[in-house]
Protein backbone atom coordinates (compact mmCIF):
# COMPACT_ATOMS: atom_id res chain seq x y z
CA UNK A 1 0.00 0.00 0.00
CA UNK A 2 1.24 3.46 -1.06
CA UNK A 3 1.70 6.40 1.39
CA UNK A 4 -1.07 8.08 -1.19
CA UNK A 5 -3.85 5.19 -0.33
CA UNK A 6 -3.12 4.93 2.87
CA UNK A 7 -6.11 6.59 5.52
CA UNK A 8 -5.06 9.00 7.93
CA UNK A 9 -5.95 6.99 10.69
CA UNK A 10 -2.93 4.58 9.27
CA UNK A 11 -0.39 7.13 8.21
CA UNK A 12 -0.85 8.94 12.10
CA UNK A 13 -0.61 5.25 13.43
CA UNK A 14 2.81 4.81 11.42
CA UNK A 15 4.13 8.74 12.51
CA UNK A 16 3.41 7.76 16.24
CA UNK A 17 5.56 4.48 15.90
CA UNK A 18 8.41 6.59 14.67
CA UNK A 19 7.95 9.46 16.95
CA UNK A 20 8.15 6.67 20.15
CA UNK A 21 11.11 5.22 18.75
CA UNK A 22 12.81 8.61 17.91
CA UNK A 23 11.78 10.20 21.50
CA UNK A 24 13.81 6.85 22.94
CA UNK A 25 16.85 7.01 21.22
CA UNK A 26 17.17 10.99 21.83
CA UNK A 27 16.03 10.04 25.50
CA UNK A 28 19.02 7.75 25.23
CA UNK A 29 21.48 10.39 23.48
CA UNK A 30 20.34 12.79 26.46
CA UNK A 31 20.90 10.51 28.92
CA UNK A 32 24.15 9.39 27.72
CA UNK A 33 25.58 12.79 27.24
CA UNK A 34 24.81 14.03 30.61
CA UNK A 35 26.30 10.84 32.28
CA UNK A 36 29.50 11.94 30.31
CA UNK A 37 29.02 15.64 31.36
CA UNK A 38 28.80 14.65 35.17
CA UNK A 39 32.04 12.71 34.73
CA UNK A 40 33.89 15.72 33.28
CA UNK A 41 33.91 14.51 29.85
CA UNK A 42 33.41 17.08 26.83
CA UNK A 43 30.58 16.29 24.32
CA UNK A 44 32.95 15.61 20.88
CA UNK A 45 31.97 17.16 17.71
CA UNK A 46 30.70 13.74 16.02
CA UNK A 47 28.71 13.31 19.37
CA UNK A 48 27.12 16.58 19.36
CA UNK A 49 26.23 16.56 15.54
CA UNK A 50 24.62 13.28 16.51
CA UNK A 51 22.24 14.35 18.92
CA UNK A 52 21.36 17.38 16.71
CA UNK A 53 20.41 15.25 13.79
CA UNK A 54 18.22 13.08 16.03
CA UNK A 55 17.04 16.47 17.49
CA UNK A 56 16.01 17.79 14.20
CA UNK A 57 14.28 14.24 12.62
CA UNK A 58 12.59 13.87 16.45
CA UNK A 59 10.94 17.40 15.96
CA UNK A 60 9.65 16.91 12.63
CA UNK A 61 8.34 13.56 13.30
CA UNK A 62 6.97 15.36 15.95
CA UNK A 63 5.59 18.23 13.65
CA UNK A 64 4.08 15.69 11.15
CA UNK A 65 1.93 13.51 13.87
CA UNK A 66 0.54 16.58 15.09
CA UNK A 67 -0.86 17.64 11.81
CA UNK A 68 -1.83 14.23 10.96
CA UNK A 69 -3.98 14.29 14.63
CA UNK A 70 -5.52 17.91 14.04
CA UNK A 71 -6.60 16.29 10.57
CA UNK A 72 -8.01 13.23 12.29
CA UNK A 73 -10.20 15.29 14.88
CA UNK A 74 -11.29 17.60 11.78
CA UNK A 75 -12.57 14.20 9.67
CA UNK A 76 -13.98 12.45 12.98
CA UNK A 77 -15.92 15.31 14.17
CA UNK A 78 -17.60 15.89 10.79
CA UNK A 79 -21.18 14.48 10.47
CA UNK A 80 -22.59 12.98 6.97
CA UNK A 81 -25.26 16.24 7.32
CA UNK A 82 -22.03 18.72 6.82
CA UNK A 83 -20.55 16.98 3.95
CA UNK A 84 -21.32 18.59 0.83
CA UNK A 85 -22.98 16.66 -2.37
CA UNK A 86 -19.61 16.48 -4.01
CA UNK A 87 -18.05 14.60 -1.14
CA UNK A 88 -21.20 11.97 -0.63
CA UNK A 89 -21.16 11.56 -4.28
CA UNK A 90 -17.45 10.45 -4.17
CA UNK A 91 -18.11 8.41 -1.00
CA UNK A 92 -20.74 6.88 -2.14
CA UNK A 93 -20.47 2.79 -2.49
CA UNK A 94 -21.83 2.45 -6.07
CA UNK A 95 -19.16 5.38 -7.22
CA UNK A 96 -16.27 3.95 -4.82
CA UNK A 97 -16.93 0.49 -7.05
CA UNK A 98 -17.18 2.03 -10.40
CA UNK A 99 -13.93 4.20 -9.95
CA UNK A 100 -12.01 1.33 -8.62
CA UNK A 101 -11.85 -0.68 -11.75
CA UNK A 102 -9.05 -0.72 -13.78
CA UNK A 103 -10.99 0.51 -17.03
CA UNK A 104 -14.36 1.70 -15.49
CA UNK A 105 -17.02 0.98 -18.05
CA UNK A 106 -20.99 1.53 -17.74
CA UNK A 107 -22.16 4.46 -15.68
CA UNK A 108 -23.02 5.37 -11.76
CA UNK A 109 -26.12 7.75 -10.51
CA UNK A 110 -25.93 8.98 -7.34
CA UNK A 111 -28.74 11.13 -6.44
CA UNK A 112 -28.13 14.35 -3.95
CA UNK A 113 -30.14 17.39 -2.32
CA UNK A 114 -27.71 19.76 -3.85
CA UNK A 115 -24.33 19.57 -6.37
CA UNK A 116 -21.94 21.86 -7.81
CA UNK A 117 -18.14 22.70 -9.93
CA UNK A 118 -15.71 23.34 -12.56
CA UNK A 119 -13.18 26.21 -13.73
CA UNK A 120 -10.79 25.20 -16.32
CA UNK A 121 -9.20 27.40 -18.74
CA UNK A 122 -10.48 24.63 -21.89
CA UNK A 123 -13.31 22.81 -21.99
CA UNK A 124 -12.93 19.03 -20.31
CA UNK A 125 -9.85 19.76 -19.02
CA UNK A 126 -9.49 19.43 -14.90
CA UNK A 127 -5.83 18.26 -14.92
CA UNK A 128 -4.97 21.38 -12.78
CA UNK A 129 -6.98 20.55 -9.88
CA UNK A 130 -4.86 17.14 -9.33
CA UNK A 131 -1.53 19.09 -8.04
CA UNK A 132 0.11 18.12 -4.69
CA UNK A 133 -0.83 20.40 -1.94
CA UNK A 134 -1.99 22.91 -4.05
CA UNK A 135 -4.29 25.32 -2.23
CA UNK A 136 -8.02 25.01 -3.89
CA UNK A 137 -8.71 27.08 -6.88
CA UNK A 138 -10.17 30.65 -6.99
CA UNK A 139 -14.01 30.55 -8.03
CA UNK A 140 -15.49 32.41 -10.09
CA UNK A 141 -18.01 35.10 -8.90
CA UNK A 142 -21.49 33.66 -7.98
CA UNK A 143 -24.73 34.93 -8.21
CA UNK A 144 -26.97 34.62 -5.39
CA UNK A 145 -30.29 32.70 -6.03
CA UNK A 146 -33.51 34.35 -4.88
CA UNK A 147 -36.77 33.64 -6.34
CA UNK A 148 -37.39 30.27 -5.88
CA UNK A 149 -37.71 31.69 -1.91
CA UNK A 150 -40.31 33.63 -2.87
CA UNK A 151 -42.28 30.95 -4.32
CA UNK A 152 -44.94 28.15 -2.39
CA UNK A 153 -42.58 24.60 -2.78
CA UNK A 154 -44.09 21.37 -3.70
CA UNK A 155 -43.48 17.85 -5.23
CA UNK A 156 -44.75 16.05 -7.79
CA UNK A 157 -44.42 12.23 -9.41
CA UNK A 158 -45.86 13.16 -12.62
CA UNK A 159 -44.52 14.54 -15.94
CA UNK A 160 -47.50 17.67 -15.94
CA UNK A 161 -49.68 19.46 -13.39
CA UNK A 162 -53.07 20.08 -14.50
CA UNK A 163 -55.36 23.09 -12.44
CA UNK A 164 -57.85 25.15 -12.83
CA UNK A 165 -56.81 28.61 -13.00
CA UNK A 166 -59.69 31.61 -12.02
CA UNK A 167 -60.47 33.37 -15.30
CA UNK A 168 -63.59 35.63 -14.36
CA UNK A 169 -65.90 36.45 -11.20
CA UNK A 170 -69.22 38.22 -11.97
CA UNK A 171 -70.54 39.23 -8.34
CA UNK A 172 -74.28 39.70 -8.27
CA UNK A 173 -74.35 39.28 -4.49
CA UNK A 174 -76.68 42.38 -3.20
CA UNK A 175 -79.22 42.73 0.06
CA UNK A 176 -82.71 41.14 -1.35
CA UNK A 177 -86.32 41.04 0.54
CA UNK A 178 -87.68 37.87 2.10
CA UNK A 179 -89.14 35.70 -0.59
CA UNK A 180 -88.05 37.57 -3.87
CA UNK A 181 -85.49 35.25 -6.21
CA UNK A 182 -81.49 35.48 -5.18
CA UNK A 183 -79.01 37.27 -7.90
CA UNK A 184 -76.90 34.14 -9.44
CA UNK A 185 -73.24 35.54 -9.74
CA UNK A 186 -70.68 33.71 -11.91
CA UNK A 187 -67.79 32.53 -11.51
CA UNK A 188 -65.29 31.12 -14.67
CA UNK A 189 -62.42 28.59 -14.64
CA UNK A 190 -60.25 27.44 -17.41
CA UNK A 191 -57.81 24.82 -17.28
CA UNK A 192 -54.36 25.15 -17.22
CA UNK A 193 -51.29 22.46 -17.14
CA UNK A 194 -47.94 23.01 -15.76
CA UNK A 195 -45.50 20.52 -17.89
CA UNK A 196 -42.32 19.60 -16.13
CA UNK A 197 -39.06 20.50 -17.78
CA UNK A 198 -35.49 19.71 -17.75
CA UNK A 199 -32.74 21.57 -16.90
CA UNK A 200 -29.73 19.84 -17.45
CA UNK A 201 -25.78 20.17 -18.32
CA UNK A 202 -22.73 18.17 -18.50
CA UNK A 203 -18.90 18.31 -18.27
CA UNK A 204 -16.01 15.82 -19.45
CA UNK A 205 -13.02 14.44 -17.96
CA UNK A 206 -10.24 12.04 -18.21
CA UNK A 207 -10.63 8.66 -16.31
CA UNK A 208 -7.45 9.50 -14.59
CA UNK A 209 -9.76 12.18 -12.90
CA UNK A 210 -11.88 10.12 -10.88
CA UNK A 211 -8.44 8.73 -8.97
CA UNK A 212 -8.43 12.46 -7.64
CA UNK A 213 -11.90 12.25 -5.42
CA UNK A 214 -11.33 15.82 -3.70
CA UNK A 215 -11.07 16.76 -7.11
CA UNK A 216 -13.91 15.76 -8.50
CA UNK A 217 -15.59 16.79 -5.31
CA UNK A 218 -14.49 20.32 -6.19
CA UNK A 219 -15.82 19.95 -10.03
CA UNK A 220 -19.64 19.42 -8.63
CA UNK A 221 -19.63 21.40 -5.97
CA UNK A 222 -18.77 24.48 -7.04
CA UNK A 223 -20.39 24.42 -11.20
CA UNK A 224 -22.49 22.22 -12.02
CA UNK A 225 -25.00 22.78 -9.26
CA UNK A 226 -24.57 26.36 -9.77
CA UNK A 227 -24.62 26.10 -13.65
CA UNK A 228 -28.23 24.50 -13.27
CA UNK A 229 -29.43 26.72 -10.57
CA UNK A 230 -28.90 30.07 -12.68
CA UNK A 231 -30.71 28.90 -15.72
CA UNK A 232 -33.13 27.21 -12.93
CA UNK A 233 -33.87 31.65 -11.60
CA UNK A 234 -34.16 32.73 -15.09
CA UNK A 235 -36.96 30.15 -15.97
CA UNK A 236 -38.57 30.95 -13.12
CA UNK A 237 -38.38 34.84 -13.56
CA UNK A 238 -38.21 35.20 -17.29
CA UNK A 239 -39.16 31.61 -19.05
CA UNK A 240 -41.20 32.13 -22.18
CA UNK A 241 -43.22 29.47 -22.07
CA UNK A 242 -42.92 28.11 -25.22
CA UNK A 243 -40.53 24.82 -26.57
CA UNK A 244 -38.88 23.39 -23.11
CA UNK A 245 -39.12 26.50 -21.40
CA UNK A 246 -41.07 27.30 -17.99
CA UNK A 247 -43.66 30.24 -18.53
CA UNK A 248 -41.94 32.32 -15.84
CA UNK A 249 -43.45 35.04 -13.55
CA UNK A 250 -42.74 37.80 -15.79
CA UNK A 251 -44.36 36.32 -18.59
CA UNK A 252 -47.54 35.37 -16.75
CA UNK A 253 -47.87 38.69 -14.87
CA UNK A 254 -50.63 41.37 -15.24
CA UNK A 255 -49.16 44.48 -16.91
CA UNK A 256 -48.54 47.69 -14.76
CA UNK A 257 -51.18 50.20 -14.91
CA UNK A 258 -51.28 53.05 -12.58
CA UNK A 259 -55.01 52.66 -10.68
CA UNK A 260 -57.49 55.29 -10.52
CA UNK A 261 -55.55 57.81 -12.70
CA UNK A 262 -52.74 58.48 -10.27
CA UNK A 263 -49.10 59.55 -11.63
CA UNK A 264 -45.85 57.90 -9.76
CA UNK A 265 -43.35 61.04 -9.84
CA UNK A 266 -40.38 58.61 -9.04
CA UNK A 267 -39.45 55.13 -8.90
CA UNK A 268 -40.68 54.62 -5.21
CA UNK A 269 -43.74 55.78 -6.18
CA UNK A 270 -44.18 53.44 -9.17
CA UNK A 271 -43.29 50.28 -6.57
CA UNK A 272 -46.59 51.71 -4.66
CA UNK A 273 -48.79 51.65 -7.13
CA UNK A 274 -47.63 48.78 -8.45
CA UNK A 275 -48.31 47.26 -4.66
CA UNK A 276 -51.86 49.11 -4.83
CA UNK A 277 -52.95 47.17 -8.09
CA UNK A 278 -52.36 43.98 -6.14
CA UNK A 279 -54.33 44.73 -3.12
CA UNK A 280 -57.45 46.15 -5.73
CA UNK A 281 -57.37 42.60 -7.03
CA UNK A 282 -57.91 41.21 -3.52
CA UNK A 283 -54.27 40.03 -3.17
CA UNK A 284 -51.99 40.74 -0.40
CA UNK A 285 -48.15 41.74 -2.07
CA UNK A 286 -45.73 39.84 0.14
CA UNK A 287 -42.62 40.99 -2.23
CA UNK A 288 -41.10 43.02 -5.05
CA UNK A 289 -38.29 42.25 -7.59
CA UNK A 290 -36.00 44.55 -9.35
CA UNK A 291 -32.87 44.96 -10.58
CA UNK A 292 -29.71 45.79 -8.18
CA UNK A 293 -29.27 49.04 -10.54
CA UNK A 294 -32.65 49.93 -9.49
CA UNK A 295 -32.24 49.62 -6.46
CA UNK A 296 -28.94 51.21 -5.67
CA UNK A 297 -30.76 54.32 -7.27
CA UNK A 298 -33.79 54.26 -5.00
CA UNK A 299 -31.12 53.84 -2.03
CA UNK A 300 -29.25 57.38 -3.30
CA UNK A 301 -32.50 59.22 -3.90
CA UNK A 302 -32.04 62.42 -1.47
CA UNK A 303 -34.24 65.26 -0.56
CA UNK A 304 -33.88 69.20 -0.43
CA UNK A 305 -31.44 68.75 2.60
CA UNK A 306 -29.32 66.02 1.29
CA UNK A 307 -30.67 63.33 3.43
CA UNK A 308 -31.52 59.96 2.13
CA UNK A 309 -35.03 58.88 1.54
CA UNK A 310 -34.48 55.36 1.79
CA UNK A 311 -31.11 54.66 2.01
CA UNK A 312 -29.07 54.38 5.18
CA UNK A 313 -24.90 53.67 4.49
CA UNK A 314 -25.09 52.60 8.29
CA UNK A 315 -28.01 50.19 7.75
CA UNK A 316 -27.32 46.70 8.35
CA UNK A 317 -31.00 45.06 8.13
CA UNK A 318 -32.85 43.71 4.75
CA UNK A 319 -33.83 46.22 2.03
CA UNK A 320 -37.10 46.63 2.08
CA UNK A 321 -39.65 49.00 0.33
CA UNK A 322 -43.02 50.24 1.72
CA UNK A 323 -42.85 47.46 4.28
CA UNK A 324 -42.33 44.48 1.86
CA UNK A 325 -38.73 42.70 1.34
CA UNK A 326 -36.54 43.78 -1.67
CA UNK A 327 -35.35 41.24 -4.61
CA UNK A 328 -32.85 42.55 -6.00
CA UNK A 329 -31.13 40.01 -8.64
CA UNK A 330 -29.77 40.05 -12.26
CA UNK A 331 -31.92 38.07 -13.38
CA UNK A 332 -34.47 41.32 -13.51
CA UNK A 333 -33.66 42.97 -16.68
CA UNK A 334 -32.81 47.11 -15.64
CA UNK A 335 -35.52 49.53 -15.36
CA UNK A 336 -38.37 46.41 -14.59
CA UNK A 337 -39.89 45.71 -12.00
CA UNK A 338 -42.25 42.76 -10.43
CA UNK A 339 -44.76 43.19 -7.78
CA UNK A 340 -46.58 40.58 -6.23
CA UNK A 341 -48.30 38.03 -4.06
CA UNK A 342 -45.88 35.23 -4.48
CA UNK A 343 -46.63 32.76 -2.34
CA UNK A 344 -50.55 32.85 -3.08
CA UNK A 345 -49.59 33.42 -6.96
CA UNK A 346 -47.02 30.20 -7.77
CA UNK A 347 -45.60 27.76 -6.98
CA UNK A 348 -42.91 25.04 -8.03
CA UNK A 349 -43.42 21.01 -8.40
CA UNK A 350 -39.76 19.68 -8.51
CA UNK A 351 -40.33 16.56 -10.21
CA UNK A 352 -36.17 15.35 -9.62
CA UNK A 353 -33.85 16.97 -7.36
CA UNK A 354 -30.32 17.88 -8.89
CA UNK A 355 -28.98 14.58 -9.83
CA UNK A 356 -25.33 13.54 -10.86
CA UNK A 357 -24.00 10.99 -13.05
CA UNK A 358 -20.94 9.65 -14.82
CA UNK A 359 -20.34 7.33 -17.66
CA UNK A 360 -18.10 6.29 -19.78
CA UNK A 361 -20.63 5.43 -22.66
CA UNK A 362 -20.47 8.60 -24.60
CA UNK A 363 -19.27 8.57 -27.77
CA UNK A 364 -15.62 7.94 -27.93
CA UNK A 365 -14.99 8.40 -24.51
CA UNK A 366 -14.44 4.48 -24.12
CA UNK A 367 -11.00 5.11 -26.47
CA UNK A 368 -10.03 8.44 -25.01
CA UNK A 369 -9.97 7.56 -21.79
CA UNK A 370 -13.15 10.39 -21.15
CA UNK A 371 -15.97 10.06 -18.40
CA UNK A 372 -18.79 12.31 -18.62
CA UNK A 373 -20.20 13.77 -15.84
CA UNK A 374 -23.72 14.91 -15.97
CA UNK A 375 -25.84 16.99 -13.70
CA UNK A 376 -29.78 17.78 -14.30
CA UNK A 377 -32.52 18.31 -12.44
CA UNK A 378 -36.57 18.52 -13.28
CA UNK A 379 -39.60 20.80 -12.21
CA UNK A 380 -42.99 22.20 -13.01
CA UNK A 381 -44.24 26.03 -12.40
CA UNK A 382 -47.40 26.08 -11.95
CA UNK A 383 -49.04 30.18 -12.23
CA UNK A 384 -52.64 30.12 -10.53
CA UNK A 385 -53.13 33.79 -10.27
CA UNK A 386 -51.87 36.13 -12.75
CA UNK A 387 -53.67 39.27 -11.68
CA UNK A 388 -51.39 38.58 -8.07
CA UNK A 389 -48.21 39.68 -9.99
CA UNK A 390 -47.70 43.26 -11.63
CA UNK A 391 -44.53 43.51 -14.09
CA UNK A 392 -44.03 47.00 -15.50
CA UNK A 393 -41.68 49.96 -16.37
CA UNK A 394 -40.08 52.19 -14.04
CA UNK A 395 -39.38 54.90 -17.11
CA UNK A 396 -36.02 55.67 -15.93
CA UNK A 397 -33.95 54.36 -18.98
CA UNK A 398 -35.21 55.76 -22.39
Amino acid sequence: MTEQTKTAAELAAETKAAFDKQFSSVKELAEKALAEAEKGVKLSADDKAKIDEALTEFNRTKTRLEDLEQKLARDTGRGEDMLTAGERFVQDEQFKAFAGETRPRGRVQVEVKDITSLTTDAAGSVGTLVQPQRAAPVQLPQRRMTIRGLLAQGTTNSNSIEYDKEKGFTNKAAPVAEGTPKPQSEIQYEEATATVRTIAHWMRASVQILDDAAGLASIIDNRLRYGLAFVEEQQLLNGSGTGQNLEGLVTAATDYAAPSGLTAAQQIDTVRLAMLQVALAEYPANGMVMNPIDWAVIELLKDANDNYLIGNPQGTTMPTLWGLPVVATQAMVEDKFLVGAFDLAAQIFDRQNATVEASTEDGDNFTKNKVTIRAEERLALAIYRPEALVYGDFGRVA
